[in-house]
Formats: structure tokens, sequence, C-alpha cells
């Protein structure tokens, strides 16, 4: 993800290990944008689409621990030969008995064909592969089959205040450049909504300049790169009251705070959340981590304002965000 000092996600002590330990080959051969590395991981099967040469893979296989499993999936062999080629290497790294991860060729907007079961994943993550598909809801609805109930789809990518014009979207260049398919983010709120998820909930946005060349084909579309975070919550678990949420620090990386995401960032402290996200917090994984307490009646709680919550650039406006120059992927986060 391209993102400065005061919007990228810090990198935790673990996820630096975990860095530390990766094959050189595997990391030289990685083309995602950044890192995609959700919370309290440990013992979760974690699947990564569009995985490239397995970097990210490996290093939620370290973070998920040896009872944990991850599932790399890319549609390109030699990534796949690249990562799977490295898969007892990074087992014997770790201190595993036994290798925690495995790798498939194909494609996501079609898991069934490689197996990938309905309701069996716990959390799926995305870096920067979203917008280089045809058709992002048949990867949404792929991604809600496959999830499990409180699973949660983790992912970053770049996103854009206008939808793009046919023009745009063919011109190989901007393809290249990871902006032609980019989505307007009101598109990615509809999108989720339609497919049945609860969100999108923004963590983190961070604005950027296209180069001057690439300026005059886009016109005066803006684009900025946004990681976000969806679940998958039934309509018959939907809760009709907020709640007042506190964290008990049991997250071993963040211990002082767990930010849900840029409205709610729970601490020791009580906080009242809103309906929607306690009850996507009451039947994730974080659950566990935190203590609920019901409002008393009349109490004011925030409203469920998908749009408004979602918006990456009225975030970036409202806290003096400024990007720098560059494409989406000019500077990797780590």
């Amino acid at each position: 993800m391209f993102a400065n000092s005061r919007t990228r996600l810090s990198i935790s002590p673990a996820v630096k290990n975990a860095l530390k330990l990766i094959h050189k080959e595997v990391s030289s051969k990685f083309t995602g944008c950044g890192l995609v590395v959700p919370e309290a991981p440990d013992g979760m099967h974690i699947l990564d689409l569009g995985s490239g040469s397995g970097r990210d893979c490996f290093i939620v296989s370290k973070l998920v621990g040896e009872n944990g499993h991850v599932t790399g999936v890319d549609m390109t062999k030699e990534q796949v030969d690249v990562a799977n080629k490295y898969v007892a290497y990074h087992a014997e790294q770790f201190g595993y008995s036994k290798s925690n991860i495995d790798f498939k060729l194909g494609e996501m907007e079609h898991l069934s064909d490689i197996g990938i079961l309905d309701n069996s994943i716990d959390i799926i993550i995305l870096n920067g592969v979203i917008n280089l598909t045809a058709d992002k809801k048949v990867v949404l609805k792929e991604a809600h089959r496959v999830l499990k109930v409180g699973g949660e789809v983790y992912f970053s990518d770049v996103y854009t205040d206008t939808k793009l014009s046919a023009e745009v979207r063919k011109d190989e260049v901007l393809w290249g450049e990871c902006l032609s398919g980019a989505l307007h983010w009101k598109e990615l709120v509809e999108m989720s909504k339609e497919v049945g998820f609860s969100g999108p909930y923004l963590i983190t946005a961070n604005t950027f300049e296209v180069q001057p060349q690439l300026k005059r084909l886009l016109g005066d579309a803006q684009f900025v790169s946004a990681t976000y975070r969806l679940f998958k919550v039934p309509q018959d678990k939907q809760s009709r009251a907020g709640s007042t949420v506190t964290y008990k620090g049991s997250i071993k990386e963040t211990p002082e705070e767990f930010k849900f995401n840029v409205h709610n960032v729970l601490t020791k402290t009580p906080k009242i959340v809103s309906a929607g996200v306690a009850t996507v917090l009451g039947v994730s994984r974080f659950a566990k981590h935190l203590e609920f307490q019901p409002l008393e009646p009349g109490t004011d709680t925030p409203s469920d304002d998908v749009h408004t919550d979602a918006d990456p650039f009225a975030y970036c406006a409202a806290n003096n965000i400024a990007g720098s120059s560059g494409s989406c992927c000019a500077k990797p986060q780590c």
C-alpha cells in the first residue's frame, strides 16, 4: 500500500521478525504493494487471494502458528512454483515440525474449482489485486461463500472518487500502474452490501497524486490507497442496539488499543459503538478480546452510516492527510 508515516499501519515486532526469515527469492519476486496482515490471526485458517510468490502467505503462516493454516491462490504458475519451492524452507525457519501452508494454482473468481469449500476460511487477505480483476463482484461473492460466519476480508487497494471511463479502463499503461481498474469507493460500498457483507470498515487511507503524464489521461479523477475490512454476519444475527465495548488488552502485539476502523479505536476505557459494529465484534474472532455491556435505555449511539464511515477521501481531508506523487505500488509498506 502506498502510504506515508502518518497513515501507514505500524509494522509489529512479530511481522518484522517474520519478514527477516522470508527467503530472498520470495521477496524479490513478490509484486504486491505493502503488507496486509490482520490482527489476532493465531490459530486461524487464512486465504491469500493473488498470493504471488507467497511473501505475505509465509509471513502470516508464522503468525497463525503451527496450529493455524494458510492457503495461497494465484493464477500465475511461475509465481506458485516459486512459493512451493520454499514451503519446507520456511517451516524449518519457523521451527515447525510440519508446514502449515499450501499454494494452489487457480483464479480467485472460481475458488470452488480448486477445492475451497463453503464456510471453511477464517480470514481472507488481498493485497492490491481486486482492481486487477474484471468482475470484482464475483470475487466478493466467492469470498463471502468460503468465509465462516464472523469471518473477515482484510484488503488493501486503490480507489477513485469517480467512475472511470471505458477508455481509461482499457488503457494498458494505466492498468500497469494499478489505476485503470480502480473502483469508485462508493461502488465498493454498494457491491459489498449486495453480496451480503457488513462494512466496508475503513482502517487507513492515503491520497496520492498520479504522474503528470498519466493525469492527462485521467482528467480530474482523484485516487486514494485504502485498507478496509468486511465481515460475514448473517441477517438473523443483526443487532438493533449499540453497546459499550472495552478492550481487554489481550492481543499480544497491540496491548494498549485495538483499532477496528478509523472511527472505533478500542481501549481499556469503555467506548460506545453502533449496533452494526457491536454485532460484527460480537461474532468475530475479536469477541474474546473485548467486554460488552448493554446500554441504558435512551442512550445515544453512533449511526451505522456506511457511506460516511467508508469515505476515504473525507477521512483524508478531515485529518489533513496528503500523500506523495507516484503510483499505488511506488512505495511498499515494508
